[in-house]
């Protein structure tokens, strides 16, 4: 008997998500909790098991393809049969069949190359030939990269049209898209920047270092650690800090817990943890939730100062510019420093320029007695 499998509720109030990857294709058997799909949700991605074990029958959702949850994605079974109105996402259906059995020799050979939906709908659309394919994939699976390959090959220039390459945001850059254009359409922002001499601190530490500089300036001037809630400003008493770090799959913040009560040792430790799982894909959904302020520095990649975004619904950022030897005067002489800038980009809604710039001065200030 066929199993419809359904995106599931994955908590923390989400009503969405984004098919990111398959792990299986049609025609693969699995077995119960065997990997089955990846899903995108605002905070994280979610590699799902398979509840149940069988021959993949269908899969009716494409990569890339937002649905709410309750959609059925994929079909597990011998029969295959998809639900009532389910609009299958690799071949269309025909002669009103919605079933596997009864297919011409062709279809029947075509299924029996495993593919993606979204990998056949390339190959249909180029003009390739799936069954003269080697799949580099897993088990032998077409990918999209063969397709392409296969395509150039022979002299075609895939998804290029006159106004150049198209490509559809994806998974962390399409949720980042959405996050910052909602900031920026909302927040309006001001940054504030000054250099800051980084002389007394470890740079191998820099980043727990500024979270813990941070945390402390933000119990003395508690309108940058605050949220805007209608007509209400509300102030928060914890300061979990969001620290932006890149990955391959593109920028994610998670959250470090309550750093005006950790050392800098714990910080540094909890930081590379949260990285790491960051980088591998790891994080959870309660990780990436929560943060009441974020920190960011790009480090050699930081250029001489940013000017950073708003991390909505937060009402403020703090960037770190990269750091260099430079001549500064102290005392009346010229002497070589490792200076590098501190930026501050706020909500104008909740705070004036003279109270950001206090409390980037303020942190400046622990920095430099670190």
């Amino acid at each position: 008997m066929a199993y419809e499998f359904k995106l599931p509720d994955l908590g923390e109030g989400l009503t969405e998500g984004e098919i990111a990857r398959w792990l299986v294709s049609e025609g693969q058997e699995i077995a119960e909790d065997d990997p089955l799909v990846e899903v995108q949700t605002d905070k994280t991605t979610v590699e799902i098991p398979s509840p149940a074990a069988g021959k993949v029958a269908r899969i009716l959702v494409e990569e890339g393809t937002v649905v709410p949850v309750g959609t059925v994605l994929v079909v597990i079974g011998e029969d295959g049969a998809a639900p009532a109105g389910a609009q299958p996402a690799a071949e269309p259906a025909t002669s009103g069949s919605a079933t596997t059995r009864g297919q011409t020799p062709d279809a029947a050979n075509r299924d029996r190359v495993r593919a993606t939906p979204l990998v056949r709908r390339l190959a249909q659309e180029l003009g390739i030939d799936l069954e003269g394919l080697q799949g580099t994939g897993p088990q032998g699976r077409v990918t999209e990269e063969d397709v392409r390959g296969a395509a150039t090959g022979r002299g075609q220039t895939p998804d290029v049209s006159a106004e150049g390459r198209r490509e559809q945001l994806r998974g962390v850059r399409r949720l980042v898209a959405e996050h910052m254009t909602r900031a920026h359409r909302e927040v309006p922002p001001v940054t504030w920047v000054e250099e800051c001499d980084f002389g007394e601190v470890e740079l191998k530490r820099l980043v727990p270092t500024v979270l813990k500089a941070v945390a402390e300036s933000l119990k003395e001037f508690p309108e940058l650690n605050a949220r805007l809630d209608g007509d209400e400003i509300v102030y928060l008493d914890r300061y979990d800090l969001g620290v932006a770090v890149q990955t391959d799959q593109g920028l994610v913040v998670p959250v470090v817990r309550g750093c005006d009560e950790r050392s800098i040792d714990e910080l540094a430790e909890e930081l590379a943890r949260l990285a790491e799982a960051a980088r591998s894909g790891s994080l959870k959904p309660e990780e990436l939730r929560g943060s009441t302020f974020t920190v960011t520095s790009a480090g050699k990649l930081g250029g001489l100062l940013t000017t950073p975004i708003v991390n909505h619904p937060e009402v403020a950022i703090l960037s770190v510019g990269r750091i260099a030897d430079r001549p500064v005067v102290r005392d009346g002489e010229i002497t070589i420093r490792p200076v590098g800038t501190i930026a501050i980009t706020f909500d104008h809604r909740v705070l004036d320029g003279a109270r950001a710039a206090e409390f980037g001065l303020d942190v400046i200030r622990r920095l430099q007695a670190s």
